[in-house]
């Protein structure tokens, strides 16, 4: 697998929390994220990053936040 780095846009709260709204590829396509399902920590092996588990349509899917970078898991 390798990592697909991805434009997120978000919502900002006042703590410092970032909820992901939309993921747009680099081809230019957008998805709408319909909900966060669940956030953790994570290590993808190389570093500790947070792990969304987000529902795009009727499909959950891993988005990756490590910084201030955005990436998805290619299959």
């Amino acid at each position: 697998m390798g990592k697909v780095y991805v434009q997120v846009n978000g919502e900002f709260l006042p703590d410092g929390i970032v909820i992901p709204k939309t993921i747009t590829w680099r081809d230019g396509r957008v998805w709408q994220i319909a909900k966060v399902i669940h956030t953790c920590s994570a290590s993808d092996g190389e570093f500790e990053v947070i792990r969304y588990t987000v529902l795009i349509g009727s499909a959950e899917k891993y988005l990756y936040q490590h910084g201030s970078r955005w990436y998805v898991d290619s299959c």
